[in-house]
């Protein structure tokens, strides 16, 4: 079998999504061709290292300093980045040719730093989100010669070159097993992409410089600041004062103001990512923040129970989230993906609000009086969060299930969600790869870290009807084909109620008049693609 994947748009991949840019006037009378360029996003980096930590902020910072093999456009299409083309020479092994690039000390970007990130990843040490399950594929490397790899898979994988769009490539010349504060100090920050690191201030901010050595098209902008500014409203005024040019997560509640501001130009899209809540099911007996309907201790944790999952899902009324509390920039969901996403389940909906039914499931499942629990979230990482959980919690406390809520900064939060110590809680995806192979594999799979399955499975969901079926779609070639399983495994995870689906987000970005972006559906802030309208 021979496939050409050569710059190709993956019809496998094709997610079809709507992309609107209108705009209006200027904010700061800036010139078209500004040299600096200040931007203030919602969200902090954690970490400079790009095999970190599977968050959606590090893979936008990520982009601006290092660059993967294969890319993905704004509408979730692979494309070439430092591999010119690649191809399946055989039912195990791909070919990636490699392009002419250089680092930003100077040195030549070859196969043999392919080599050596790949071996990496899985080797970084305390990863909260490992990236293994990118490269957990490949089962062997040769370099052909210094821009020819050939990566063996143990059987047919056709994801690969997909997966290969998460995985940025680092430098051998750092030394082997780099650590992750030598790249947040910067020492080992060398990439190939179109910024270099010039500091990187936790929770702050990050500065980078134009790499005018950039094997693509040169970014506008010498000097980048890029800025975390949490607070909804203080990100606002940031624009419109004009402090900052551009900001993303633009706040619902700004939005109709914005939209008719003749200063300010809105760039969005419907978004890859997947706003959910998880269940804890690891715990058999019972938990801390789950009691019974007086505080008592319960012998048993009633969130495995498959009617209580239902029950919670079924509370919880979809539409009045998405209207009320996201202001229509959200689509309630039942799946991981969009409409029109290669995948995407044609006939399974948002789970249907039924409080009443609800109530008879809590009770015939032992709970007739329901029982206490604490839903937990961020308040400052996805769109409305504290808010989104504010309404689930008094949903829920209608039905019986009395629902403390608490939500704290991101930094702090994450760290807690991924050493499972909560009952419920809050968390979203990004299904960057536009396929539901990604979150199958990440969220639903079995955790397994030998295998690089379940790497962010925070609830410890385990199923092994729905493994089985992941794991087959994954070796099937067939486009068709492989989708039927993706679907097959998505209908069996969420009937099972594997996460409890809430709404898929809409991408929002604002800037000043003068500049121009591609929206993007995996939410990514790339910097080089924010331009001077000319």
């Amino acid at each position: 079998m021979r496939v050409d994947w050569t710059g190709c748009r993956a019809a496998t991949l094709a997610v079809i999504v709507a992309l609107g840019i209108t705009a209006a006037g200027s904010i700061t009378g800036q010139p078209a061709l500004a040299q600096k360029l200040a931007i203030g996003v919602a969200a902090p980096v954690t970490s400079i290292d790009p095999h970190y930590h599977t968050l959606s902020p590090n893979q936008s910072m990520a982009s601006q300093i290092f660059n993967r093999l294969v890319d993905m456009d704004p509408t979730a299409h692979p494309v070439p980045s430092l591999a010119e083309s690649w191809k399946l020479v055989d039912d195990h092994t791909w070919e990636f040719k490699l392009r002419s690039a250089k680092f930003h000390d100077g040195s030549d970007f070859t196969a043999e730093d392919v080599a050596f990130t790949l071996a990496r990843v899985p080797r970084v040490l305390n990863s909260p989100g490992s990236y293994s399950i990118y490269t957990k594929a490949v089962t062997g490397v040769q370099i052909v010669d210094p821009h020819t790899i050939r990566l063996s898979t143990a059987g047919v994988y056709p994801l690969l070159p997909i997966d290969l769009t998460q995985v940025a490539i680092i430098s051998h010349g750092i030394g082997p097993d780099p650590k992750t504060e030598d790249f947040n100090s910067g020492k080992n920050a060398i990439g190939t992409g179109p910024f270099k690191l010039v500091a990187f201030k936790p929770g702050d901010r990050t500065e980078l410089k134009r790499n005018d050595s950039y094997w693509g098209p040169k970014p506008a902008w010498s000097d980048v600041d890029y800025r975390v500014i949490s607070n909804d409203a203080a990100r606002t005024a940031a624009l419109l004062s004009g402090d900052v040019d551009f900001i993303d997560a633009v706040p619902t509640s700004d939005l109709g103001k914005l939209r008719t501001n003749p200063k300010v130009t809105i760039a969005d899209i419907v978004s890859l990512r997947l706003i959910f809540l998880w269940l804890d099911h690891q715990h058999a007996d019972g938990l801390a923040d789950v009691s019974g309907p007086n505080g008592e201790k319960l012998d048993r944790n009633p969130l495995r129970d498959l009617r209580v999952r239902r029950a919670l899902s079924m509370a919880i009324n979809r539409p009045a989230i998405t209207e009320r509390v996201m202001e229509d920039t959200a689509i309630p969901s039942g799946q991981f993906l969009p409409h029109g996403s290669y995948s995407y389940v044609p006939d399974l909906a948002a789970p249907r609000f039924d409080a009443a039914k609800a109530k008879e499931l809590l009770a015939a499942a032992g709970y007739p009086n329901g029982f206490r629990i604490t839903l937990h979230g961020p308040n400052d990482r996805y769109v409305n969060d504290a808010k989104i959980i504010q309404a689930v919690g008094q949903m829920w406390t209608r039905i019986g299930v009395q629902t403390t809520v608490e939500a704290q900064p991101w930094t702090s939060y994450i760290g807690r969600a991924g050493k499972q110590e909560f009952g419920a809680f809050l968390l979203g995806w990004g299904t960057s790869t536009g396929e539901a192979s990604n979150p199958l594999r990440a969220l639903i799979a079995t955790y397994n870290a030998q295998k690089g399955l379940g790497t962010v499975n925070r609830g410890r969901y385990s199923n092994p009807a729905v493994d089985s079926v992941i794991e087959q779609a994954v070796v099937t070639a067939d486009d068709k084909a492989r989708e039927k399983l993706l679907q097959q495994a998505t209908r069996m995870a969420m009937e099972d109620v594997a996460i409890v689906p809430l709404h898929q987000q809409k991408n929002i970005w604002a800037m000043r008049k003068g500049l121009t972006y591609a929206a993007r559906a995996d939410e990514e802030n790339r910097v080089f693609d924010i331009k001077p309208v000319k």
